[in-house]
């Protein structure tokens, strides 16, 4: 199996602004990335799989960087449909960073703007992607490492 890496982190310096490419970034607990224009509330981190992202470019015959969906982290090896509630690790040099992921991100228009049909093409299964908060902050980086925390086991008679 391979090994699931965050493969580029991108950070929104204003909002409908470009997104900056970044080999590292800071994750600051309850806020989201240190210099993005996100911060605090329910998005304080987005994420998109590498994996559906170039899956789509080749159904729609497009060719766009996974900036375009404007998510700030894009990770590979790590399936992200239906992790509401889960918690991500991320395991850099300088240690690591907790994310919760809150729920699915639904794309806009403004995807249509980038390419036609990329709207709906992201509408189902979590193919957007996914918003998460800071639950613990630190450093990040490229290439970094990724894994679900494994959730506690519910108490017998417990409902599922």
């Amino acid at each position: 199996m391979p090994t699931a890496c965050l493969e580029q982190i991108w950070i929104k310096r204003a909002k409908r602004n470009v997104m900056d490419a970044a080999a590292t970034a800071e994750l600051i607990a309850a806020r989201g990335i240190v210099g993005c224009a996100n911060q605090g509330g329910k998005r304080q981190v987005t994420l998109l799989e590498r994996e559906v992202w170039d899956d789509i470019m080749q159904r729609l015959g497009g060719m766009l960087p996974t900036s375009a969906r404007r998510a700030n982290l894009v990770v590979s090896g790590l399936p992200l449909f239906r992790t509401r509630g889960k918690v991500l690790a991320i395991h850099s040099s300088g240690g690591e960073c907790r994310l919760r992921i809150l729920g699915e991100t639904k794309p806009c228009e403004r995807m249509d703007e980038a390419l036609p049909g990329l709207r709906v093409a992201l509408c189902d299964g979590w193919r957007g992607g996914a918003f998460a908060e800071v639950i613990s902050g630190g450093a990040i980086s490229v290439g970094a490492s990724l894994n679900w925390e494994l959730q506690p086991a519910l108490p017998l008679g417990a409902p599922s």
